[in-house]
Parts: C-alpha cells; structure tokens; sequence
C-alpha cells in the first residue's frame, strides 16, 4: 500500500475510478434529471446553466444519462473482466500444472480463440445469443479468456518447478493443496495487473458494440449507446456525442494509467526503480 500510494499514476487512477463509482452508485441522487424521460420541449438545446451537457434529441438530459451511463459502463466491465479473469485462471493452472494431453487440449482451445479478434468472437457469440447487455458482458469475458489463460500457464511452468513446490511436492502435499496454497497466490500479481488493464479494454468494447446496436438498447443510457444514438446530428448537436466520448475516453485513459502503476508496484523486478 505504501509502494501504491507514492506511485502517482496508481494514486490518479484509483481517485478517479473510486470518483466513477461514487457516480454510479448515488446517480439516482445526484443526476439532476430523470435520464429516460423525454421532453420534446427542450429538444436539442446547448449546454447551458439549465442543462450543463445540453439535451439530446428527444429532451432529456446529456448530464443525467451520462453520469447513469456509469453505473451500466462499470458493471459491463467489471462482470466481463470477472468472466475472463476465472476462466482464463483455471485454464491456465490446470493446463501449466499438469501438462501432457491436457495442456496440449486446453491450449489448442486458446490458440483458436486467440486466432479470433476479439470484437469477432464476441460478434460471434451475441449473434447466438442475442443482443442486450448480459450477451454482451457474456461475450466479452469469454473474448478475453485466452490471454489470461496464457498469462497464468506461463507463470505456473515457471512456479511448479521453484523449490518450494517441489518440498510441498516431497512431503506429501496433493495437488488441490499445492495449486491453491503454493500456486495460485504467485498467480496473484500478473492476474491483477491483466485484469486491470484489460478493464479498460472491456469497457471499450462494451461501449463500441452498444454503438453497433448489440448492446444497450434504448432508451438505456449507456455511453456507447449515447454516441450513437447521435451520431447523425454530429454537426446539430455536437454536445451529446461528445461528452459521452469524452467520457469513455477519460476512463479508459485512467484505468490504463492504473494498470501501468500497479504492474511497477507488483512487480519485483521494477520495486527497486519506484
């Protein structure tokens, strides 16, 4: 905690992702306006004192819908990176640690998802099954699964043969004992730097199917829904695209820069350097 404190980009991107989530969870109090409910009497109007972000084409409140646009963009994320982050971990142990046929299935398995972009695979597996926001989430996580799952079979080749596996090995321990005990916590580290980075991807990707019109679907306030709902009136009404962007931007950039902090602080070759 103390290494984490002193890093600058660990301390900017813990605030602001801490500053997003007070958003999404206290958005029904502190958004000013209803984010769905249409006034057709103040459609399309700059930002002003009234509406700080303007409104969009059907009245409602740019401000409003994307502060809620939060919530929907941080849980998108966090549910698909969890998906990843187990699957990918279990894959990846039981392939690194007990080799043979086994590894040679699992890893076959990822190289195909791996020969897939992502956005493909995930394209993919909405169009099985359906569009909405939990076939995206579902998509996404098992899009990233195949890099976790290399990340963790590499760590483990190189744990399994430390002496201190062998001793646990030697005097009789079994393999649940071993994975969870000596394994899986020299796992930690790698896993949480990858997971943190590949929020941000997440999020990104969540956001770029809502705009294709496989995720959020209207009148839900999610931001890459936001962006694309207007994207024909780029030139009429510039704030509600923008401002969406701007905020799907920022948190990506911060998550990132969170990502790249705590690789320097968990990782013990670069701690002499902090």
């Amino acid at each position: 905690m103390r290494r984490a404190l002193r890093n600058p980009r660990v301390l900017f991107g813990s605030l602001f992702l801490l500053f997003l989530c007070v958003l999404a969870i206290f958005a029904n109090q502190i958004a000013p306006y209803n984010p769905v409910k249409i006034a057709p009497s103040e459609s399309r109007q700059p930002p002003s004192v009234r509406h700080w972000f303007g409104t969009d084409l059907m009245g409602r409140d740019v401000l409003s819908r994307v502060i809620h646009g939060a919530k929907y963009s941080l849980l998108l994320g966090l549910s698909a990176v969890l998906i990843s982050a187990v699957l990918g971990t279990v894959l990846g142990l039981v392939s690194g640690y007990f080799g043979g046929p086994i590894e040679a299935l699992i890893m076959r398995v990822v190289d195909v998802g791996l020969a897939f972009p992502s956005v493909l695979l995930a394209l993919l597996i909405i169009a099985i099954l359906g569009p909405g926001l939990t076939s995206v989430t579902i998509a996404i996580g098992v899009s990233a699964t195949p890099p976790f799952a290399r990340l963790v079979r590499g760590c483990v080749l190189s744990i399994k043969e430390t002496p201190f596996v062998e001793a646990a090995r030697a005097i009789g321990a079994g393999h649940a004992r071993i994975l969870f005990r000596h394994v899986l916590p020299e796992v930690f580290a790698p896993a949480i730097t990858m997971a943190t980075l590949r929020l941000a991807g997440a999020i990104f990707s969540a956001s770029s199917l809502s705009f294709l019109g496989f995720g959020a679907q209207p009148p839900t306030p999610e931001w890459g829904a936001i962006v694309s709902a207007a994207r024909h009136q780029l030139r009429g009404t510039w704030w509600v695209s923008t401002f969406s962007g701007l905020a799907i931007m920022w948190t990506v950039l911060a998550i990132n820069v969170l990502g790249d902090g705590l690789r320097d602080v968990l990782d013990p070759k670069l701690r002499g350097k902090i």
